[in-house]
């Protein structure tokens, strides 16, 4: 759908018609030094904030939250503010299911929000994803899926990946699902995309692939 509210500044770039991004850091200081920004403008831009931290990180977050001079208590008490738990949000009964963390973020999406925002910056810390690897896959094929919704929205999301948790393999396809990238702290339109048909239909063969590979013999 054509954009109708005006670009987002972030990382030294701009979002405009394609908002869904991987961000890759090494490490905390260097991801809040590249998100607070955006996290604070869209604040005073009246946009609702959607935060997805890891188990272990919400006190902190809220603290460099409140460094930055953001009002996060008062944010979360009016409603403009979430603030969620990664592993409660992909894996609610222990289990991941790309078709209905679909439906639920096409719920979370602003045009389905009930409009006291005009859009949704959320923000996604993706560390769970290796605690098990069983959910690594399945994970790159959901956000790949997942710009189906996007594209249809106005809402900025930014996927956060620390490199030193993941394999080249996998954060090269990570890469290859997201029309956007963030690395060296730059926002770039990402070169590497690959739009969901003709990635879900490689990935798909090179899974199956691996599988039977792996299979033990008869």
């Amino acid at each position: 759908m054509k954009k109708t509210t005006a670009p987002i500044p972030f990382a030294g770039s701009q979002l405009d018609q394609t908002r869904h991004v991987c961000a890759f850091f090494n490490n905390d200081d260097e991801e809040y030094r590249v998100l607070l920004p955006f996290i604070r403008d869209g604040f005073q831009r009246g946009h609702k904030a959607i935060h997805v931290v890891n188990p272990d990180q919400r006190e902190d977050h809220l603290q460099r939250l409140s460094a930055a001079g953001i009002d996060a208590a008062a944010a979360q008490q009016s409603g403009q503010m979430e603030l969620r738990i990664n592993r409660d949000v992909y894996l609610p009964d222990g289990r991941f299911d790309a078709d209905r963390m679909i439906a639920a973020f096409e719920q979370l999406a602003s045009g389905n929000a009930g409009g006291e925002f005009p859009l949704s910056r959320i923000c996604c810390r993706m560390d769970w994803t290796v605690t098990d690897q069983s959910h690594i896959d399945d994970v790159i094929e959901f956000e790949s899926r997942v710009n189906d919704v996007w594209r249809r929205h106005e809402d900025a999301v930014i996927c956060t990946y620390h490199l030193g948790q993941f394999r080249g393999d996998e954060v090269i396809d990570v890469m290859r699902t997201h029309p956007m990238v963030i690395i060296g702290g730059i926002l770039q339109q990402n070169p590497f995309y690959i739009p969901p048909d003709e990635f879900l239909t490689e990935f798909r063969q090179r899974r199956a692939l691996r599988g039977s590979s792996s299979s033990p013999a008869a």
